[in-house]
């Protein structure tokens, strides 16, 4: 494969919508999604060894590493962003803007983030079809022709990494369903 452009296309064509859909989902910006997709399609290319058929479809890997290229790029450009936001000189205080803004956004990343860490903690299966499912927006049917196991097999997989969801984050949220330690 290394150096087979021919290839490269035909596996393009058909994975290439796909993990561009899975990275626009994750990415929200075109312009940073079509960036995602088109670093893995040339990582691949670079290095196609990267790929093991022992260990699964490579479907199932091609959008694994579109999900996971898709949250880096993600967490870099709010790094980015970050650090070019010009900080206050004065001392005097700063008043937020009525109406929502970036705070809501802020507190949907911590729990965001929250979620991420007890999805670390599942199982790979349980985490592969959860990723799946909820960042790339995929049907269960969908998520078993990807994967390759039976669709009852996904719904069962679905249904315990769920429950043990609940379990991780349980205590991070309080009554209602608002985070811990005072985030509202």
């Amino acid at each position: 494969m290394s150096g087979d452009s021919t290839a490269l296309g035909d596996l393009y064509d058909r994975f290439g919508r796909q993990a561009y859909s899975l990275a626009r989902r994750i990415c929200v910006d075109e312009g940073l999604a079509e960036d995602v997709v088109q670093e893995v399609f040339l990582a691949f290319w670079r290095d196609p060894s990267r790929f093991d058929p022992e260990r699964g479809k490579f479907g199932t890997w091609l959008l694994t590493l579109v999900h996971h290229k898709s949250v880096d790029a993600v967490r870099r450009e709010s790094a980015i962003r970050r650090r070019t936001v010009p900080a206050s000189d004065d001392e005097t205080e700063w008043n937020a803007p009525a109406g929502p803004g970036a705070d809501e956004g802020a507190l949907g990343a911590v729990v965001a983030g929250h979620v991420r860490e007890a999805l670390g903690e599942l199982p790979a299966e349980q985490r592969q079809v959860l990723a799946l499912a909820y960042y790339g927006g995929y049907t269960q049917r969908e998520v078993a022709a990807m994967t390759g196991v039976p669709l009852g097999t996904v719904k069962s997989r679905m249904f315990t990494g769920v429950a043990r969801l609940r379990n991780l984050l349980g205590p991070l949220m309080e009554a209602g369903g608002e985070p811990a330690g005072g985030m509202t």
